[in-house]
């Protein structure tokens, strides 16, 4: 362990000094002390986590973890976790997330517990959390999705209805009537809405702006083209939806208009196999994401459903993640990610990936290169598969 001498602002200092009720003598006297060269514990940074690990060219990197308002940048100082203790309050936390977005520096999590999603704001280095008022009052918040104008689209499994907020977080409409859907995740491709409906094992498209229906995709079975248990959706590059049909153990892609493309996975404890599949995301080169909240892994294969590789397992060290639910993949917010990444691995897009239990709700993870690693072989055979 090293020393240092850097103190946090005096801000923060004086906020904490004043809610436990110190005279005013006594707190200048204090801030006096603590800005006149008081030491700060830090302690040694942990090696970098690759996948595959080195000598290997690696991949992947774990990045950092948000979980709570520290995260987004405002750390207390020493003194103030002195004075007001360690615990984080719950409005200042995420409890139980599943949905993971992010958007134009804002990382947002459906915070299935919490009744609402937090805003982990990296721009500015301020967190927020979102209950939603009056109509856009939220219950039990699963997914989030955001579109390309900023439109937040949140499945409430509590309402059975999804509702819309603007890019400030302002509510603007609920979509679906009762009994209509159990909804639990959406994608959004242009004027339409693909809504994973649980209950039924179907998938609705609504239209974006009326919400009223203009298709079902699906329905309940274990053939291409039928669902049982469907939980998350994914837009991919090809314009294919990709559903992970959770209760048949496998990931769907499907035509926009529900017609039956590929089917990968199966059930299996071998390579390549589900127990739980959730998430699924897709990269722009067409490599599959997709989280297994059994395995408590992710999983990548390519497009013909071969298996590259996985990465994440559960534990305590920073980079697991224990029951995890979602995986998203961003390319618009790296240089807010690069800082966190080892200085020679330059990253090409970000990872998310949400877990319900253990202390790392969301973890941030780089896909990129290693400067000085020959990828070529690697390369070879991504090309062999396209």
């Amino acid at each position: 362990m090293r020393l240092s001498g850097n103190i946090m602002a005096d801000a923060t200092i004086r906020r904490a000094i004043s809610l436990v009720g110190f005279p005013a003598w006594v707190g200048a006297v204090v801030l006096t002390l603590l800005t006149a060269g008081c030491a700060t514990v830090e302690r040694e940074p942990r090696p970098p986590v690759f996948y595959p690990p080195l000598p290997n060219p690696p991949r992947i990197q774990y990045l950092a973890t948000f979980s709570q308002a520290r995260d987004a940048g405002d750390k207390p100082s020493g003194f103030a976790e002195f004075v007001l203790g360690k615990e984080t309050p719950d409005s200042d936390s995420v409890r139980k997330p599943y949905g993971v977005a992010i958007h134009e520096g804002k990382i947002l999590v459906a915070d299935t517990r919490g009744n609402g999603y937090a805003q982990f704001d990296l721009v500015a280095k301020r967190f927020d959390f979102i209950l939603g008022r009056g109509g856009g009052a939220m219950q039990k918040p699963i997914n989030i999705t955001v579109d390309r104008d900023g439109t937040r689209y949140v499945t409430d499994t509590g309402r059975n209805q999804i509702l819309s907020f603007d890019r400030n977080n302002k509510f603007l409409k609920a979509y679906g009537v009762k009994d209509q859907f159990k909804p639990s995740d959406v994608a959004v491709s242009d004027n339409r809405l693909y809504v994973v409906d649980l209950q039924h094992h179907q998938i609705h498209v609504l239209d974006k702006a009326s919400g009223k229906t203009m298709g079902k995709l699906g329905k309940a079975g274990s053939k291409d083209g039928e669902l049982f248990q469907p939980t998350n959706i994914a837009l991919g590059p090809d314009n294919h939806l990709y559903v992970t049909d959770t209760g048949n153990f496998r990931v769907q892609k499907l035509t926009l208009d529900g017609q039956f493309v590929a089917s990968y996975g199966s059930i299996g404890s071998g390579i390549g196999k589900f127990a739980r599949p959730k998430g699924v995301a897709l990269d722009r080169d067409g490599r599959l994401y997709v989280v297994d909240a059994a395995f408590e892994n992710v999983q990548v294969f390519d497009r013909d459903g071969k298996l590259l590789m996985f990465f994440g397992a559960p534990g305590e060290a920073p980079e697991s993640i224990n029951l995890p639910t979602v995986v998203t993949i961003d390319y618009d917010n790296v240089r807010l990610f690069q800082k966190y990444a080892e200085p020679k691995f330059q990253l090409e897009y970000v990872i998310l990936v949400a877990s319900q239990f253990g202390a790392n709700k969301v973890n941030a993870y780089g896909f990129g290169r290693m400067e000085g690693i020959d990828y070529s072989v690697v390369d070879r055979a991504a090309e062999r598969t396209r």
